[in-house]
């Protein structure tokens, strides 16, 4: 009886052992391409080891500081809150056009960042963050951010200041991983959260037009309407994390 219940519990321990090893093998490497990626002609933005293909906007290199590299974790510090002053935004160096960009983001308690695209070093240089079209990246719950704007369009995966998510996107925890996709073809752009579409527009349309025509963006002539810019990660001066950087282009 006692030979039973020990060769029992030995199926047990390597059937838990096989199912781990199973699990394991199925989950991807962070800052990889599967194979089905590959053939589908994604590629990565980021190598989860270095700051290649990336520089601070207005500059020739990387920031040296406010910015981290650990556990293949793209990590902007946490700072005093300040909008690009504790290292910067960074973009990436190469400009794009019909893409379709997905990455992880993970934020911290009350924090703000943002995804921008179409991003162009206008002159003269703004003030705090880089002038590009956003998708929002906050925490709508604790974020001050959240409560201005217009009809909510300042909070999470909504086109800053400009378009407003539905309040029933699904949002993973403070602490966990989100994933961010955002697809533009042509002048049509969409926003992606989680597997869930929360908003789509035309750049350059009329009623895209009357969206910056009331906006902060107000002020900048043919906003959002470049040909071709660079992707940008935001430095709002709170701790935000992000890998899996991968891009296609369409």
């Amino acid at each position: 009886m006692q030979t039973h219940k020990t060769l029992k519990n030995l199926y047990l321990v390597l059937f838990s052992f096989a199912l781990v090893n199973i699990v394991w093998a199925q989950t991807p490497t962070a800052n990889t391409l599967s194979p089905e990626e590959q053939k589908q002609g994604w590629k990565l933005l980021w190598d989860g080891k270095t700051t290649n293909g990336w520089r601070g906007v207005y500059k020739e290199k990387f920031p040296a500081t406010g910015w981290e590299i650990k556990n293949g974790e793209l990590m902007k510090v946490k700072s005093a809150g300040g909008e690009s002053v504790a290292g910067g935004d960074i973009i990436t160096v190469d400009l794009f056009d019909n893409f379709e960009l997905k990455l992880e983001f993970q934020i911290t308690p009350g924090a703000n960042s943002g995804i921008k695209y179409f991003v162009t070093e206008r002159q003269p240089k703004p003030e705090g963050s880089a002038i590009g079209l956003e998708f929002q990246i906050l925490d709508d719950a604790l974020h001050p951010d959240a409560k201005l704007g217009k009809n909510g369009n300042r909070k999470m995966g909504g086109l800053y200041d400009l378009m407003t998510a539905p309040e029933t996107k699904k949002v993973n925890a403070t602490g966990s991983w989100n994933e961010a996709r955002i697809v533009s073809k042509g002048n049509h752009v969409e926003h992606w959260l989680n597997g869930e579409k929360l908003i789509e527009y035309e750049r350059g349309s009329e009623s895209f037009k009357a969206l910056v025509a009331e906006s902060k963006y107000k002020k900048w002539e043919n906003f959002g309407e470049a040909p071709k810019g660079h992707i940008l990660l935001q430095d709002h001066g709170d701790e935000v994390k992000f890998r899996n950087i991968k891009l296609k282009e369409l």
